[in-house]
């Protein structure tokens, strides 16, 4: 199979995993279709696809109607909303596949925003896990084709979506390829989602201006770009990727479609040089942390990554070892950092009952406590 198929087939599964919304964009005729039914198939998903260009604006924010008995207005939801909260009734999950979202008018994508963010479609709530995947021909391509309005973009990763001529060459001979989900225990999702958000967090402490960066021009505004949602989206996107064990292609995919091709390779470039050392290593062995004094974006990402570990299983003795980095930090001069972590650390709700500081660590961190304790 054709590599960068593969790899953005994976960056799709990887997305469902992470209940991020997807948005396709290709020309038409390329299987996007296809391609999500038979996911459907092979998850055991119900598939409700929604043509979104067909659709009135009340078909996602709920037609009014008048409830004479309460004297208020209700929002009415559209039938393919009521058989997904149906379908969800047994136990079984939904994608909903908004297709030919290019070619809607404003206000129809401004609709959309609701159910794709929320989960909302008039005063109908779908499904927890209901997940959201778009697909989109480019507007230039498209019939009576609109630029897509940033703030609906800004909702979605964006994966570009080409069928490669041996794949179609295949399909017809040997069978269409299935979209790889990988199958990652969700805790190990979880933390890895965290350790990402902690990624995330450093390289925006390093670069502010990239935390909101909104398009440049009309050709842009239609995709990804950097803001605090696209953030925490890539961050879940790159967790998910790692705890699957994927490697940087598929990552770089997920992140391009996220925040954009020049924030993703920044951040990217950032992450490579941070060399961070384990934390579990560190709250084994604390003493031997040096805190390297002219890499502050080092120390920060360390000093939250052995926070955040230690709160995963908050033992005394762990709980001291970080209390030691933490300290140590502070006496490298940089208690700018150590506070922001040795509050919520000294906190009784962090704290291991009957557990107290060490001389050393009051007295490197005498002012933080001094203030906790009054």
């Amino acid at each position: 199979m054709n590599q960068r198929y593969a790899d953005t087939i994976t960056a799709l599964g990887t997305a469902l995993i992470a209940q991020v919304p997807v948005l396709l964009w290709g020309p038409p005729g390329q299987g996007k279709t296809s391609v999500i039914e038979s996911l459907g198939d092979d998850l055991d998903f119900h598939v409700e696809t929604v043509i979104a260009s067909l659709h009135e604006p009340a078909d996602f924010a709920g037609l009014p109607m008048l409830d004479p008995v309460r004297g208020t207005t209700r929002m009415l939801p559209p039938g393919w909303a009521r058989r997904v909260v149906e379908v969800g009734e047994t136990g079984r999950p939904s994608v909903v596949f908004y297709d030919e979202i290019s070619t809607t008018p404003p206000a129809t994508q401004a609709a959309l925003l609701r159910p794709i963010l929320t989960g909302w479609v008039g005063d109908l709530r779908l499904p927890p896990g209901t997940c959201s995947v778009a697909a989109a021909n480019p507007p230039e391509i498209a019939a009576d084709g609109w630029d897509l309005a940033p703030p609906l973009a800004n909702r979605f990763v964006h994966l570009d979506w080409i069928l490669p001529a041996d794949v179609v060459r295949d399909g017809f001979t040997i069978g269409w390829p299935r979209v790889p989900v990988p199958a990652v225990a969700p805790d190990l999702v979880d933390r890895a989602t965290v350790s990402a958000k902690l990624l995330v967090g450093t390289f925006l402490r390093a670069r502010p201006e990239l935390v909101t960066r909104m398009p440049a021009s009309s050709e842009q505004s239609g995709r990804a770009f950097p803001t605090p949602r696209t953030w925490e989206m890539g961050a879940r996107l790159y967790g998910a990727a790692q705890a699957a064990g994927f490697g940087e292609t598929v990552i770089l995919l997920l992140l391009n479609g996220s925040v954009g091709t020049a924030a993703a390779a920044e951040f990217l470039e950032f992450v490579r040089h941070l060399d961070l050392p384990d934390p579990e290593t560190l709250l084994k062995d604390p003493s031997g942390y040096e805190v390297p004094i002219r890499r502050a974006d080092q120390v920060f990402a360390t000093a939250a990554a052995v926070f955040t570990a230690m709160t995963n299983d908050p033992t005394p003795e762990r709980w001291l070892a970080c209390g030691t980095i933490l300290a140590k930090i502070a006496d490298a001069g940089m208690a700018d950092i150590a506070v922001l972590y040795a509050r919520r650390w000294a906190d009784p709700a962090t704290r291991p009952p009957g557990t107290l500081p060490t001389a050393d660590q009051f007295q490197s961190l005498r002012p933080i406590l001094a203030e906790l304790h009054g």
